[in-house]
């Protein structure tokens, strides 16, 4: 039914709004059941506490610095960022069924917290600055040089259940990021896996915009939305290459959450598959990404 698919795209793009540190997507959500997502904003002093039964977590501030409480155990100055654009993240893992507490140590904070639906419980541990898995590919001529910034990658410091956290930046002004288009969406391995996926944009200078594109398997054309700074995007299906206007960076924190597994395995559409050969690093680019979410 028409109205019914409308209403379900309309809910995939969520502008940026005060969430007054609310979950942005909850648990169980209607179309990417598998995730996670919040936005704490904290002043210096501020606390915040949450435990969730039925999700891993991964706490990754934006920007500032916080100390974490977990369960007992202390992990303190984390983030050692102004802004995104500025230096590496770090972030500290949330075992499933197990309460966080948040305090802001610099002047503010704003917080990425992350999730996965999973059922079983591991320990607690911080990624520093020096663990995260940095990796570049695509091409500047072909607008397609982006960087990605693994916090909880194919070797993070702890045992992860199904949740996969990275950042991800488009080099230079302007410029396509998840291309050729990949989907992510049916269990048929080694093909492919599923994985809800969520993704947090922002652009440098903030008043850039976008572009994101999701393309349902076998159809020609899929509804594009106009993502703008702060804009959350949810899928749990469809080929999804996105673009950033000239004259702007483009960023988007990203969560992918396995259904049956945590290794991601993805399927190129076949009309552009071809440009994996072609597209200069991108050979490259496919086995640095294998290698980092395959086990």
């Amino acid at each position: 039914d028409y109205r019914t698919k409308n209403r379900v795209e309309l809910k995939m793009h969520i502008p940026q709004h005060e969430n007054n540190n609310e979950p942005i997507v909850d648990c169980n959500n209607e179309i990417v059941p598998l995730c996670y997502f919040n936005i704490i904003k904290l002043s210096a002093g501020e606390e915040f506490s949450y435990q969730l039964g039925d999700y891993e977590t991964c706490i990754v501030p934006a920007t500032g610095t916080i100390d974490v409480e977990v369960e007992g155990r202390n992990f303190n100055e984390v983030g050692k960022r102004n802004h995104i654009w500025e230096s590496d993240p770090e972030g500290v893992y949330i075992p499933v069924n197990q309460k966080a507490k948040l305090k802001c140590k610099s002047g503010k904070a704003e917080v990425f917290i992350s999730g996965a639906k999973h059922n079983e419980t591991y320990e607690a541990f911080v990624i520093r600055q020096n663990d995260i898995d940095k990796v570049q590919y695509g091409s500047d001529d072909t607008k397609t040089h982006r960087k990605i910034k693994h916090i909880l990658g194919k070797n993070p410091p702890g045992k992860v259940g199904k949740l996969l956290v990275s950042e991800l930046f488009t080099v230079g002004e302007g410029g396509w990021s998840g291309f050729p288009p990949h989907k992510h969406e049916t269990d048929m391995l080694p093909d492919e896996s599923r994985h809800n996926e969520v993704y947090n944009f922002r652009f440098n200078p903030s008043n850039g915009f976008g572009a994101q594109f999701l393309t349902p398997d076998g159809e020609d054309f899929g509804p594009v939305y106009h993502v703008r700074d702060g804009s959350t995007f949810i899928f749990d299906k469809g080929y999804h290459p996105c673009v950033a206007a000239p004259g702007f960076e483009m960023y988007y924190f990203t969560i992918l959450a396995g259904e049956s597994q945590r290794p991601l395995h993805m399927n190129y559409q076949k009309e552009y598959a071809y440009q994996l050969e072609t597209i200069l690093a991108c050979k490259i680019c496919l086995t640095n990404l294998n290698n980092d979410f395959k086990s």
